[in-house]
Order: C-alpha cells, then structure tokens, then sequence
C-alpha cells in the first residue's frame, strides 16, 4: 500500500474525495516528479494512467491540421490530467504537458474507472470537475471574444496565481504566448502595459505578482465564473485573496 494518505495530500480532488473512494485509489497511487514539458495526456493515444497534480501547473492544448495550437485549459492542484476518461472516451486529440515543473499522483485509469462505477458520490463529484473544466474553456472563448488583450493577459495571470499558490510565476514569454494565442512581440507588450500599471514585474522567464486586485479589475468578468463554480460544485476553495 502506498504511504499516502487523505489528510495530508495537496490535490484538493482527491481531498474532497468520499474516504471510501480515497481508500479503493490509495493502493494504487504512485509518486510521479513532473519535469518541464513532460508529456501528461498524448493526442490520439489511449490514457492508460491519470494524474493529479500536487503542484505545478500543465497546460491543456489544442492543435489543428495546420499545427496551428493554443492553450484551453490549465490545471494546478486543483485538478487532474486525464479527465477525458469520465466521459467514456479512451483518448483525446488535445495534448496536456507541464508548462512549470512539480509532482503528482498517479493513477491507472482502470482503478480510477473502477472506483468511480464502485462509489457514485466520487463519480458524481469527478464529472462535476468535468464540468468546472468545460465552463473554463467556454470563460476563454468568451474572454477572446470580447476582452482586450491587457484583460486576457490578467486573466490568465490570475488562474496561474490560484494554481501555483505563489506570487512568483515562472511563466516564459513562449508559454504566454500559447495561452493567448498570439504572437511573441505581442505578449511583450502586453506585459509592458501591465508592468505600467505596476500591477506586475517581469524578469526573464518569471513574472511576479505585484497588486492582485488591480489583475482583478483587468481581467473584469472574464475572470471568477468557472472558480466560483469550482468552489461550489467541488466544495473547496480555489481562488486566491
């Protein structure tokens, strides 16, 4: 049996997990040390082990025909890669990868499947993460739709904040670029503007947070629906104050 336990684990699914539904993973969980860039989800590839991260953040990415890609999703110690699975679905064409270093816990995804059939309150409680998931996809589409870039950026500094729990955010100008879907120079000057507002300070690949209520006005109401449906539906808090 492993040596985890639910009291001490950072990942708040598995916190907020029935103790009989933590009890039927736990001899199953294994330590994984999760490196930069290391490969979470594969497209087109059947997942045969899920992850619930402990700390860092991975980045959830969709690619075209044309290679063209772009972030839709993050998760920090708040989720788990693999959520696809509760779907009834083996595989995925998105790719999910570290973008800031960390370690996790990792699961068979038979073991996970067969306690969820096994305790319907963890199955119930894991497809509610599935929904928080695909409200955050559908914040980001609206926020592109209909925010300036300045809130975008601060959106997505603020879901980094929540997840990686530090002011310090060891996020590259290439990973920014990602998630907003733009180019390189443009991110520059996005981060100018915000460094203008003395909101942040960036340094080479670090962007620290300086006033978290300024991101907040930023960011506007592209920013709260999905964590507060989070906090409701899962039950603990995500948000950083």
């Amino acid at each position: 049996m492993s040596d985890f336990s639910q009291s001490n684990i950072q990942n708040l699914l598995l916190r907020a997990l029935a103790p009989e539904a933590f009890d039927l993973l736990q001899a199953t969980m294994q330590p994984r040390e999760l490196p930069v860039q290391f490969e979470l989800v594969a497209p087109d590839v059947p997942s045969e082990t899920a992850c619930f991260l402990e700390s860092g953040l991975a980045s959830i990415v969709a690619t075209n025909s044309d290679d063209e890609s772009v972030e839709v999703g993050h998760v920090g110690y708040e989720g788990m890669a693999g959520a696809h699975v509760f779907l009834k679905v083996d595989q995925t064409p998105n790719r999910t990868f570290m973008q800031v270093e960390g370690h996790g816990i990792s699961v068979p995804v038979s073991a996970l499947l067969s306690m969820a059939q096994r305790v319907p309150s963890a199955n119930d409680l894991l497809l509610k993460y599935v929904h928080c998931c695909e409200l955050q996809l559908a914040h980001s589409a609206l926020a592109n739709a209909r925010y300036t870039m300045p809130g975008r950026l601060a959106r997505w500094l603020l879901m980094c904040h929540d997840r990686l729990r530090d002011r310090d955010l060891p996020l590259t100008h290439e990973f920014l670029s990602l998630m907003l879907g733009v180019r390189r120079a443009g991110v520059t000057n996005e981060i100018h503007i915000l460094e203008g507002l003395h909101a942040i300070k960036a340094t080479r690949g670090n962007i620290r947070i300086l006033d978290r209520p300024k991101l907040e006005d930023l960011a506007g109401g592209s920013y709260g629906v999905p964590e507060h449906e989070y906090e409701r539906l899962i039950g603990v808090p995500i948000r950083r104050t």
